[in-house]
């Protein structure tokens, strides 16, 4: 391994360390980043635009801190932004050939908050078009492989962040979740994603303002990576409806001090009426023992929430339709995967809708009486290993054949309906040396637990980078 893939491996908490006390500067942190970019990404196709100002963003940071000024929380960090959000000046495609040459005038709120606290933006990573699907692709970039086996998937659709993360190209990600799109590549691509609780983050510009379901989130080497940049981007704001406070709250703080001593945890090892796959749950399974042994109690538990399926399919539905309301007129140029969506969105009744909300109620309570017993419910990221980077999805699980091409990652988006913050954090590799998440799921506004639990487990279960970046 190089010096230079060495620094960009390093997590982002040890990078800002070195940076506030300039013992590295934000020029050669980027330098190393887009070494790795340099090496790599021919082959994984993760950084799908990177920015032309990148280079002079960093001299500047270095500059103001040589001149006296205090640095920002995330002083230097290069971090990739998924090509669904917008950032001033830097071609954003939304994956979409409808979009293929647009360049946005103004920085989405997390962008600017990035920016605020020192980040510097590198560039954009590959999504699915519109950020529809668990597989990243589209008809802009093309795909984008695994940094663990560049033939296999790197999981969607903030499957770019995820693929640069593991690789060094990046420190940082941002990304979104409707269904799982933060926490299934986090898992195939061995890295730390988080789901925050509605609002935590808000989403501005949105076409859909009032959603509730979709929330824009961190994704990192660590969980305390992860802690670190949501302290940064995180808290109200009068540009949306949909908002949490995080005064008071340190994120960073409770990484570091780790889980109480009592912590209660319970294992599900299905929570969505999905075989997973024997390998991917044996790996989970150890992880939670592991706990066991320095001195977490945990059990396993039924926890069934396969009735949420069709909640989820007809509120994504809506969704959709929402989401794509001032392009219905062009859905026959959108791609097969999201004009698929949008159709079955416009045939969801009123009906449909009624009973989703009753199922999302009934979810909600059942968490409420398992919060009563447990401090977190643990369970498998993912049904299955990464598959064929030219696969779609995998249209068998278990040996069942999947209704929808969504049905594959229903661990995922069955607990988004909760509101809930969930992490998927890796927690081992399985038989073929390929990464295995977790999800840790914590009570409404449990987001410092649910990080200080990823934290534990990654320390009780590091995997270490892809072997592509150790050569």
């Amino acid at each position: 391994m190089t010096d230079r893939a060495e620094i960009a491996l390093l997590p982002a908490s040890e990078l800002r360390r070195r940076l506030g006390r300039r013992e590295i500067s934000a020029v050669e942190v980027l330098e190393a980043c887009l070494h790795q970019i340099q090496r790599h990404d021919g082959v994984i196709n993760a950084v799908v635009t990177r920015s032309e100002k990148a280079l002079e963003e960093a001299q500047r940071l270095d500059e103001e801190v040589a001149q006296g000024k205090k640095p920002g929380l995330l002083h230097g960090l290069p971090v990739g932004i998924k090509d669904v959000t917008p950032v001033a000046g830097l071609r954003t495609t939304f994956g979409s050939p409808l979009y293929a040459d647009f360049v946005p005038d103004q920085d989405a709120l997390v962008v600017r908050r990035l920016r605020d606290a020192g980040a510097v933006i590198l560039g954009k990573t590959n999504t699915p078009e519109f950020a529809a699907g668990g597989n990243t692709f589209n008809e802009v970039f093309g795909r984008t492989c695994n940094p663990w086996n560049t033939a296999l998937a790197a999981g969607g659709s903030t499957g770019g962040g995820a693929a640069a993360l593991a690789s060094g190209m990046i420190t940082l990600a941002e990304g979104t979740d409707l269904g799982g799109s933060l926490r299934m590549p986090a898992s195939f691509c061995g890295v730390v994603g988080l789901r925050p609780s509605p609002g935590l983050v808000p989403t501005h510009p949105a076409d859909f303002l009032w959603d509730n379901l979709y929330v824009t989130g961190p994704m990192a080497r660590t969980a305390q990576d992860v802690a670190l940049m949501l302290q940064a981007v995180c808290g109200p704001s009068p540009l949306s409806p949909n908002r949490q406070s995080s005064e008071g709250r340190d994120f960073v703080a409770a990484v570091r001090r780790g889980p109480a001593d009592d912590l209660r945890v319970a294992y599900a090892p299905g929570v969505a009426g999905v075989a997973v796959d024997p390998d991917v749950e044996r790996v989970c399974r150890a992880a939670v023992e592991g706990l066991d042994r320095v001195g977490g109690l945990t059990e396993q538990v039924e926890f069934d929430l396969s009735f949420g399926r069709d909640a989820f399919l007809a509120i994504r539905g809506l969704w959709m339709v929402t989401q794509h309301y001032s392009r219905l007129g062009q859905v026959e140029q959108l791609g097969r995967n999201l004009r698929g969506n949008v159709r079955a969105g416009l045939e969801v009744t009123t009906e449909q809708l009624a009973a989703a909300e009753a199922a999302r109620g009934r979810i909600w309570e059942l968490f409420r009486q398992l919060f009563e017993r447990f401090d977190h419910l643990v369970t498998p990221c993912m049904a299955v290993p990464p598959f064929p980077v030219e696969e779609d999805y995998p249209e068998t699980v278990g040996g069942r054949r999947m209704e929808t091409y969504v049905d594959w990652f229903a661990p995922t988006f069955i607990l988004s309906l909760a509101g809930l913050p969930v992490a998927s954090v890796p927690c081992g590799l399985d038989a073929n040396g390929l990464p295995v998440g977790l999800q840790v799921v914590g009570p409404p506004r449990g987001e410092e637990a649910v990080l200080a639990l990823a934290g534990r487990i990654q320390q009780l279960r590091p995997i270490g980078p892809p072997p592509l970046v150790r050569a």
